[in-house]
């Protein structure tokens, strides 16, 4: 390697690499699988490192990631749902011979942390917001980043990003009211 590409890989390590974490609970957001989450983190890397030269290095290189990640992630969604749906039979024909005997066990670990960080009743409530939605909630309230970070990454002016969340924090607050009751959360009456 020459002396330009080792600066460039030392560079991309101290500004991307420490932002690896909330990009892949992004993705594991945005997915609801671990290995798609992998694959989308692993994509979002690699063009990030094959456009760092567009990256003004100081700014805010977390937001430049999960506008990658972001785009991705669309892009990939647009041509798997311009595909027609395939089923090998051989594939799931133990799938349902398991449910067929009714014998269900599972040991997936990722449903099992992820179903201890929220509720089932939370996580089912977020994953049917429509995905604009859903997305501005994730990046604000669970990720944390400001309205015009939002803006910049989705690339819609800010009110936009405000109706969205106002309107998804509302289907939220409908869809887990008798979730909030259940639990004692619910102060009127």
């Amino acid at each position: 390697m020459t002396r330009e590409e080792l600066q460039k890989q030392e560079d991309f390590n101290d500004e991307m690499l420490p932002h690896l974490d909330a990009l892949f609970n992004f993705a594991l957001k945005l997915t609801a699988n671990n290995d798609d989450a992998e694959d989308l983190v692993q994509d979002t890397i690699v063009k990030a490192y094959r456009f760092f030269s567009s990256y003004e290095r100081g700014t805010n290189a977390k937001g430049w990631l999960f506008r990658i990640l972001k785009n991705s992630y669309i892009n990939n969604y647009r041509k798997i749902s311009k595909q027609p749906q395939k089923v090998d039979y051989d594939e799931i024909e133990p799938f349902y011979e398991s449910i067929r005997s009714e014998q269900s066990s599972t040991t997936d670990m990722e449903s099992t942390m992820y179903g201890q960080l929220m509720d089932d009743d939370v996580t089912g409530a977020l994953s049917r917001l429509p995905e604009d939605f859903r997305t501005v909630v994730l990046l604000c309230d669970i990720e944390g980043f400001s309205y015009e970070e939002i803006a910049n990454m989705l690339d819609v002016p800010i009110g936009t990003i405000r109706s969205r969340l106002h309107r998804g924090r509302n289907l939220l607050k409908a869809e887990l009211t008798e979730y909030a009751t259940r639990r004692g959360y619910n102060r009127e009456g």
